[in-house]
């Protein structure tokens, strides 16, 4: 085998390999010589297949096998004489095969880079602290005491605050409006929940008293054909309780299944806290990879980069897609309940008694549709608007870019200090991590365990952030980082660590 470098620029390789008529011929006799002692063909004894029979049937299928495998131990076997570090499978692209010649073919690869040997003595970043207040864990009680409150049937008039219990159909002119009509509807008077003007035309309400409420439609309501229209619900009233006072006692934390309010107190508070120290490690791992991002700067391979940058902009379509059929599907319908002009929204209820720490990754807003014209001057405004959008994301493009080579660059130096630290992920993390994934979808703990059982390289997906976050402590534990208490509203109130802002990334 001959190999001789043809280009070397950067971490880009390129190589002609040529492999000798001779060592192919040897190596395809051989094979069909096993072949031979194998295979049964009638009028031939066992291994008694002459060679030129086996040629003439096998021969071209077993040649493309030898020329397959051929390339693969050829290709590697340069690589490991060079002691290179190939970032990615080589590319080969076959010059030569022809039959009774020689086998000569390029190979082109990207090298991983070398990267330099970090310190973490002063990375300079520290970890935020937050105390849970009491005033916290108090209004989390609260919250769990309304969601628990109790009512009470009452024969009098409904007042603002009271609950109401009704069926309901809803119209424009003949047509009964999707989404508007049902039975066993609840209502807070007062609660502002409704479409306007729904709750207060239910004042006054009685038990099996039967009223229309009429109702206008907002302009730019979500269900465009019914904006601005005017509507009538026909409503039954069921019945009319009033919501008793809060009570805050060992009752309430029993109604949670815990012991005693002093228990239900305690849960809150650690509940608190843990969601506050996963925001701040968060945080102080958004400062670390910012601080190494900016002190390691090295090349990165193009093919990484850009297969990164694919996987990048494939989410971001998806994410598009995701919001235009959201958008479309609440043109098409009125929303049921749940939204801010329901009118049937439920009883109040508290949420959970923590809220969530970190938002979504923000996706950039779509270019504004351009106004249809005419003539010449609705040419020019297209072509206008056309070319503004491809210049958006052409920029947005280049924004992922370097997103994808952070990333990259990032994953590298990562790979690098577990790889000479001997921090690998156990077999046993990676069944608690499928274990949690299989506990966050109820009723499909089987499929999800039977999908990552019949998929490994799923497991990958798994196996990265894991192998990361092990990283990641072992830098926080090398490196000084010092400790700052803080509120919690200064906490939450910091960019979300977990977007990547396009225009500063």
């Amino acid at each position: 085998m001959q190999v001789t470098e043809t280009s070397a620029e950067g971490l880009k390789r390129e190589f002609t390999i040529t492999v000798p008529a001779g060592d192919l011929e040897a190596e395809i006799t051989r094979r069909l010589g096993e072949l031979g002692r194998q295979i049964m063909l009638p009028g031939f004894r066992p291994g008694r297949v002459p060679m030129q029979i086996l040629r003439r049937r096998f021969g071209p299928s077993v040649r493309g096998e030898v020329l397959q495998s051929t390339l693969q131990t050829s290709s590697s076997e340069a690589i490991s004489e060079r002691n290179l570090r190939p970032a990615l499978p080589p590319k080969v692209d076959i010059v030569s095969a022809a039959e009774g010649a020689d086998l000569e073919y390029k190979m082109a690869i990207e090298l991983l880079p070398e990267i330099p040997e970090p310190s973490f003595a002063d990375l300079g970043i520290e970890r935020l602290v937050v105390e849970v207040p009491e005033e916290e864990v108090d209004r989390a009680i609260e919250r769990i005491a309304e969601q628990h409150r109790k009512s009470e049937l009452i024969e009098g008039p409904a007042e603002n605050g009271d609950i109401l219990v009704f069926d309901v159909v809803g119209k424009v002119g003949d047509r009964e409006v999707p989404g508007t009509s049902g039975t066993d509807r609840q209502v807070v008077l007062g609660a502002g929940t409704s479409l306007p003007g729904f709750e207060d035309q239910l004042l006054g309400a009685v038990a099996r008293e039967h009223r229309e409420v009429n109702i206008t439609f907002p302009e730019g309501y979500a269900a465009e054909d019914l904006a601005g229209k005017e509507a009538v619900f026909e409503i039954d009233v069921k019945e009319v309780r009033r919501r008793l006072p809060i009570t805050i006692d060992d009752e309430l934390g029993k109604a949670v299944g815990l012991e005693s309010l002093s228990e239900l107190r305690q849960e809150l508070r650690q509940q608190l806290q843990r969601d506050y120290d996963g925001a701040s490690r968060l945080r102080l791992k958004r400062s670390l990879l910012d601080k190494l991002a900016e002190t390691y700067d090295f090349a990165v391979p193009p093919g990484m980069v850009e297969l990164e940058f694919e996987s990048i902009w494939r989410q971001h379509h998806a994410q598009q897609e995701m919001q235009a059929k959201i958008a479309a599907a609440r043109r098409a319908v009125a929303p049921a309940e749940g939204s801010d002009h329901s009118v049937d929204a439920p009883a109040e209820e508290a949420g959970d008694a923590t809220s969530s720490l970190s938002g979504e990754a923000a996706v950039p807003e779509a270019l504004p549709a351009e106004e249809p014209g005419d003539g010449a001057a609705a040419v020019e405004d297209a072509a206008a608007g056309e070319n503004q959008e491809n210049q958006a994301e052409e920029a947005l493009k280049a924004a992922y870019r370097k997103i994808a080579e952070r990333r990259v660059r990032l994953g590298l130096l990562l790979a690098e200090v577990g790889r000479n630290n001997n921090i690998t992920v156990t077999q046993e993390e990676v069944n608690q991590a499928i274990t949690r994934e299989a506990r966050q979808r109820p009723g499909y703990e089987r499929q999800v365990l039977d999908f990552y059982r019949q998929t490994p390289n799923a497991i990958d997906s798994l196996r990265a952030p894991i192998f990361e976050d092990k990283v990641i402590d072992f830098i926080v534990e090398l490196a000084k980082i010092g400790e700052r208490k803080t509120t919690a509203e200064e906490l939450l109130a910091l960019p979300d660590p977990t977007e990547e802002d396009p225009s500063t990334s």
